[in-house]
């Protein structure tokens, strides 16, 4: 889009909200950069000037819009789409790596200098890692101080703050107000029946935007078909129809809880940390889990040109691909889920959660325990579980790669190299490293071929010659590069 700005301008003069989050728009005679869906007058073509980040706005000395508030838009979902290592930096310094090990620790764990990824960074998106941190934490610092009853002092190391005069400096200088100004502002904005304060120590509840459409209850009803007791499980209202998820989550700092709910352009999210310096974290890993940095718009069209897809894709518009808080939760999920049925795959990890899971120090509701970490399955004798004996080893084997190291199954991964270092454990054949790339490594160009719920659903929607090696191949590199989303469509489609 930014070497294109006079689309860019289209963008704006037409206030599309598709491209919220794509780029934002400076304005040279206010000051201020915006959202292309800012309702404020059009400016000039000739007072406009386009950046890929709000961090890039900033660093040129822009402030933010004070009506159209464009840290608040979904991400981009390019930083999700693409695999190169400006993409893998930009997914990490959104899980808030910065804030814990420093640029020197983001370098490293990309395998770079941080004079190198300095350089990549501004080139491509207008702005090194410090100052891509910095608008991530402001941003943080303004959803917590318009819609908690935070004192300001834990705002500010909640956000990843070093001090609360950096806090209340970098408040003042990206949205040109206080953060007691803030704070009043947001009071009329937010109804405090509607979850928008805390209730208790630890506790913050927060919106998560998306773009539209959202296909909520496939979402939901995906993530709590496969809810693993203890772990996770469903929300449902008082008809027993389900409207939300509740999981634990095993952060940086401490273990916390959360509740995901459909509410009306966004996710309700409801945190129960136990370090509010995990927030940046926490919402990092919620929005990978529901995929809502998505373009649904421009995935739906292009795969409704598949006349198979096309009737799918007008059944669910927003299908979206449901991701992970955890690679190695998928990773385990994958191995499990081999040649057995969902049900079954998820009475095993539940059986091994209990055994290896570690327990919260406080349960919350049915949630008892975290998810087993690589380190814990690694040391589990193959023998003691219940499965059959090549895939325990298969599983252990695979643990105590990712334990140290040879295996990396996060957002700042190599998809190439993480593929081919599953491919070389014993055990782990390509439907298995699809499916770990679907929805740990968040590609959305995975596809799982040989998936027999996948060849099932195109057989019965296209006849059984579509689902021969050369015509599946030939039909799906038409679906390119989403994939991942068509998998879901069969998926979800009525067998």
């Amino acid at each position: 889009m930014i070497e294109d700005p006079e689309r860019c301008y289209a963008a704006v003069t037409s206030r599309d909200p598709r491209f919220d989050g794509w780029f934002t728009t400076g304005v040279t005679t206010t000051g201020i950069y915006c959202r292309p869906s800012c309702p404020a007058t059009t400016p000039k073509r000739s007072n406009v000037r386009f950046f890929p980040t709000a961090a890039a706005a900033q660093g040129a000395g822009f402030r933010s819009c004070k009506r159209c508030r464009p840290d608040a838009t979904p991400g981009s979902p390019e930083w999700d789409a693409r695999a190169d290592v400006v993409a893998r930096a930009m997914r990490l310094i959104a899980d808030g790596t910065v804030d814990r090990d420093g640029v020197a620790g983001l370098a490293a764990r990309l395998g770079y200098s941080a004079r190198q990824l300095q350089r990549l960074l501004v080139a491509e998106v207008g702005a090194g890692p410090k100052a891509l941190a910095r608008a991530q934490r402001a941003q943080s610092a303004r959803v917590l101080i318009e819609t908690t009853d935070l004192p300001f002092a834990d705002v500010a190391f909640a956000a990843g703050f070093g001090s609360v005069r950096q806090f209340n400096d970098t408040v003042q200088v990206v949205f040109d107000r206080s953060p007691g100004a803030l704070r009043a502002a947001g009071r009329g904005r937010h109804d405090p029946t509607a979850g928008g304060r805390v209730r208790a120590t630890g506790e913050v509840s927060l919106r998560l935007a998306h773009r539209s459409p959202l296909a909520s209850d496939a979402l939901m009803g995906f993530l709590a078909e496969r809810a693993v007791a203890g772990v996770e499980g469903p929300q449902r209202d008082a008809a027993g129809r389900i409207v939300g998820l509740h999981r634990t989550l095993d952060l940086p700092r401490a273990p916390a809880t959360v509740s995901l709910t459909p509410a009306g352009g966004h996710i309700r999210c409801t945190l129960r940390l136990g370090d509010t310096r995990d927030v940046t974290a926490a919402v990092a890993r919620c929005r990978r889990l529901l995929d809502l940095d998505a373009d649904p718009e421009a995935i739906d069209a292009h795969l409704a040109r598949d006349q198979v897809l096309a009737p799918l894709v007008a059944r669910r518009p927003g299908l979206r691909v449901p991701g992970a808080v955890d690679g190695f939760e998928i990773a385990v999920r994958a191995v499990v889920g081999q040649q057995v049925s969902v049900a079954g795959a998820v009475t095993v990890i539940g059986r091994l959660t209990a055994a290896c899971g570690r327990a919260l120090p406080a349960p919350d509701g049915e949630l008892t325990h975290l998810f087993p970490t690589a380190e814990t399955v690694a040391e589990t004798d193959p023998t003691t579980l219940a499965m059959p004996r090549a895939r325990a080893r298969a599983l252990v084997g695979l643990a105590a790669a990712v334990a140290e190291g040879q295996v990396v199954l996060d957002v700042g991964s190599d998809r190439r190299d993480t593929r081919a270092a599953l491919l070389a454990r014993p055990g782990i054949g390509p439907w298995t490293v699809e499916d770990i790339a679907l929805r740990a490594l968040g590609d959305p160009d995975a596809f799982p071929a040989t998936d027999l719920g996948v060849r099932r659903r195109l057989a019965a929607l296209a006849g059984p010659d579509a689902t021969t090696p050369a015509r599946l191949a030939a039909r799906s590199t038409r679906w390119r590069p989403w994939r991942a989303y068509a998998t879901l469509h069969l998926w979800s489609a009525t067998p």
